[in-house]
């Protein structure tokens, strides 16, 4: 274990930090980006493109479009107008039902051990702990 990387109390901390702060951050700017919004709207009106300049600062609210289907009533009407090429059909496992055929002992579950994917997450948290030492 000699010539394993090592990790400082000092890094920790500096993480610890650095992570309130950038709670602390984000809070700040949703709270500017509210108010900008706010005062934009009031401006230009809701939805609307608006810029506001101070000394050698520029803010500009540009709208973006991003169109959708809703799926649901849009496949419905592909359906009936008898368009069957515009629906794109997705076969996907219902894990839900494949797991509970495993326990019910419907379906053996080593038959599906080179299909099943298992994603491991690295997550860090650090917290402050207090000790008596002094």
């Amino acid at each position: 274990m000699e010539g394993m990387l090592s990790i400082t109390e000092e890094e920790i901390k500096r993480y610890y930090e650095l992570n309130k702060l950038q709670k602390e951050v984000k809070q700040e700017m949703d709270h500017l980006k509210k108010k900008f919004h706010d005062i934009l709207d009031a401006s230009y009106g809701k939805e609307k493109k608006g810029e506001v300049q101070r000394g050698n600062y520029k803010l500009q609210r540009q709208i973006r479009v991003s169109t959708s289907y809703d799926d649901a009533i849009a496949v419905k009407k592909l359906d009936e107008m008898n368009l069957k090429d515009f629906i794109i059909v997705t076969r996907t496992t219902d894990k839900e039902k494949l797991e509970s055929a495993f326990k019910l002992g419907l379906v053996e579950e080593d038959e599906f051990k080179d299909c099943k994917v298992t994603k491991l997450i690295p997550s860090i948290t650090v917290k402050e702990t207090f000790s008596s030492a002094p």
